[in-house]
């Protein structure tokens, strides 16, 4: 069995921003990453309360922010920041009012209205999105230390260590087949438990809980879908078009043996890490 995959045919809905992000081929693609069925364990362990001020960093399109609105009620706030101006642009036409494009990694980066809040916020919460941050999770903790009270939550689930597993080695056996250097190119960040709570504690948190969670995650639009998604852009963003579908075909091929069963279903394993810490006393 043969496993080609076609390229996504130009489409101005489509089209990505300059982070590599499309929310409509997002929320085509990947609307499991906000399904009810994969975020109320993360949403229970945040357990937002009427009239609290909560940050959402990586808030995607917005569609877990706008429940958090929902929760805080009118008395509250949310706010979402995302790096992709796509995202956010599908988040404020939803009805997300508060909104805003930044890179969480940089705290002086983040938006005015954002750092005139200054440690106002009582939680910060993130899905899904800090497994992106590998250029400088050490960034994100300062970040999220400016937005916080003392003794606000820092909440979050991410891909942790064994995150996909399969489909990342296979990524880097094709890249390095062609003479580039997968680790350099790799932008995921799956941290263990250890070093991630390591990591919360040297920036100043207690943390009260964290956990890997393996989860079985069907990939109902295929996995040549799932990679043009969530690697050409990232992953293989410096490769052209035609290295890209080879290099997409390829771990398709490789990791049918395990991820594709007889019907043609695809499904991958996600490994979540997931995480309650508080923001110490100064």
């Amino acid at each position: 069995m043969t496993h080609e995959v076609a390229m996504v045919e130009s489409d101005p809905s489509q089209a990505t921003d300059a982070s590599g992000w499309s929310a409509a081929r997002y929320n085509q693609v990947a609307s499991f990453v906000y399904s009810s069925a994969f975020t109320s364990p993360v949403l229970e362990l945040l357990a937002p309360q009427a009239g609290e001020r909560i940050v959402d960093f990586g808030c995607g399109s917005g569609e877990i922010t706008l429940e958090l609105k929902k929760a805080v009620g009118s008395d509250g706030r949310v706010v979402g920041v995302d790096s992709s101006s796509s995202m956010i642009d599908k988040a404020k036409l939803a009805g997300l009012e508060h909104a805003f494009v930044a890179d969480i990694q940089t705290p002086a980066d983040l938006p005015e209205a954002l750092l005139a809040s200054t440690n106002q916020f009582d939680a910060v919460f993130s899905n899904a999105a800090l497994h992106w941050c590998k250029r400088d999770p050490m960034g994100v903790m300062l970040s999220v230390k400016r937005m916080l009270k003392p003794g606000g939550r820092f909440v979050g689930e991410m891909g942790g260590f064994m995150n996909c597993v399969g489909v990342r080695s296979a990524l880097h056996v094709a890249l390095r087949r062609r003479n580039h250097d997968p680790v350099t190119m790799d932008p995921w960040y799956f941290p263990s438990v250890h070093d991630y709570q390591s990591l919360l504690s040297s920036a100043g948190f207690k943390v009260l809980h964290i956990s890997l969670n393996p989860r079985y995650t069907p990939i109902l639009a295929g996995l040549g879908a799932w990679l043009e998604l969530f690697v050409r852009h990232s992953f293989l963003r410096e490769l052209g078009d035609e290295e890209a579908k080879e290099v997409i075909n390829e771990v398709a091929e490789l990791c049918a043996v395990d991820s594709q069963d007889a019907q043609g279903q695809w499904a991958l394993m996600y490994m979540r890490l997931r995480f309650h810490a508080v923001l110490s006393a100064p």
